[in-house]
């Protein structure tokens, strides 16, 4: 990482929970939000991050509603979900309940009618016949002119609009590698003049890490899901962890998820993609080497697919099933600092603990502080031994408060699509 740059102290332990205004509530605005606050915050939320909070394009626009990611002013609030002021009392009332805030940023792109289209149409790439046009096939949107240093100085001032305005505590930036990474650089100089702020960029460039704090396991995601199409072994999916530690940075922050906004939609509920195993991959989400992603509405569960460009509420049924999953996975990543992510003093190791095609099983581990953690992903009852001397002591069940002394004679049965998951004492 560059060595100017160093993560806020707050996310190494941090998790985030994805906002869909829109779709969050039947009025989808900032405070009808608001009052889901304190559930979150008793669920072990550490951060929120907003999806788009800018205006929408109508140019062009998909769907009668349109996309988020189509901007038509980076300076001002989607009017679907308040104003500013309703914006401004959000982040103080998380603030207050001890939340961290993040938000969407959009920088390769803007809707078709965003104001600079008008202002300063040389922000924007042009094709030969002088067009605007977009090079990603998002027939929406328009891409920007990085070549642009006007663009450039406007883009971080907007930025900064967000820092100073609402104090807002980082960004999440989408399809960063679309952007030149010494725009990354310029604009993180000049937040870091502002506030410490935690950089979170989509995507999967290794060297972005030079800016960023955390980038997307979206490899990991998609492999998750062929593994649980039968089209690749256990060991093969592990590969993926490996080739994390060997071409990332080795206190790079990696986000793991089983959902979003965009695989909900597009792709398919966690369940549809996962079926059994999708508790299994959240409790990995939650305890390896990285920062846990929750998406609005996984605490029910959301069995429905989420419609992008209408307006499609979240059908709460008032019961958050897995609200006391997801509190006991978080509290022990919030106060357990062998669940560090980032941390190159915090060890994550596989463990040789029954058969390798169908139990992953891992220590993490920062100096006598252990988690352990067992996951049986297959469809049949599994057998693990732990004469792997990595694991002895006293450990606490998590989920079912029993202790469990681990030597070289420790067997444990583990059923179908179990997950374990261990504090030693």
């Amino acid at each position: 990482m560059h060595p100017r740059y160093s993560p806020v102290e707050w996310s190494f332990n941090t998790n985030i929970y994805e906002v869909n205004v829109r779709q969050y509530t039947e009025e989808g605005t900032f405070r009808a939000f608001a009052r889901e606050m304190p559930r979150l915050r008793k669920m072990g939320i550490d951060v929120l991050w907003f999806m788009p909070i800018t205006p929408i394009s109508k140019k062009l626009r998909i769907g009668s509603l349109g996309s988020y990611y189509a901007c038509s002013d980076y300076t001002d609030i989607n009017p679907e979900f308040g104003t500013i002021q309703d914006f401004r009392e959000l982040v103080q009332q998380a603030h207050a309940l001890g939340f961290k805030v993040i938000i969407d940023w959009v920088a390769n792109h803007t809707g078709w009618d965003h104001k600079w289209t008008i202002s300063n149409p040389g922000y924007y790439k042009k094709n030969v016949a002088g067009e605007f046009y977009d090079s990603n096939n998002w027939h929406d949107v328009i891409d920007l002119n990085y070549y642009d240093h006007g663009m450039r100085r406007a883009m971080i001032d907007a930025m900064k609009f967000w820092v100073v305005e609402s104090d807002i505590d980082g960004f999440r930036c989408d399809m960063a590698h679309l952007v030149p990474l010494d725009f990354w650089r310029q604009a993180r100089n000049a937040m870091d003049a502002v506030k410490p702020l935690f950089w979170l960029a989509e995507t999967e460039h290794a060297s972005y890490h030079a800016v960023f704090d955390a980038s997307y396991a979206w490899n990991w995601m998609h492999q998750t899901e062929t593994f649980c199409k039968g089209k690749i072994n256990l060991p093969a999916l592990l590969d993926v962890l490996k080739n994390y530690e060997l071409n990332f940075p080795p206190n790079a922050l990696k986000l793991y998820f089983t959902t979003n906004h965009d695989e909900n939609s597009w792709n398919g509920t966690e369940y549809e993609k996962y079926e059994e195993a999708a508790l299994p991959f959240a409790v990995f989400s939650c305890t390896w080497n990285g920062i846990p992603l929750i998406y609005s509405g996984q605490e029910m569960p959301n069995m429905k697919r989420i419609k992008f460009f209408e307006k499609d509420p979240i059908e709460w049924n008032g019961n958050y099933e897995l609200e006391d999953f997801y509190r006991k996975l978080l509290n022990l990543r919030n106060r357990n600092p062998a669940l560090r992510g980032g941390d190159t003093n915090a060890i994550a190791m596989i463990i040789n603990a029954g058969d390798p095609n169908h139990v992953f099983a891992y220590l993490r581990k920062l100096l006598e502080k252990e988690v352990l953690v067992i996951l049986n992903l297959s469809a049949i009852p599994q057998e693990v031994d732990f004469q792997d001397q990595h694991v002895r002591g006293v450990f606490n069940d998590v989920f079912r408060e029993i202790k469990t002394e681990f030597d070289n004679s420790t067997v444990l049965q583990i059923l179908p699509w179990e997950y374990l998951v261990f504090e030693k004492t």
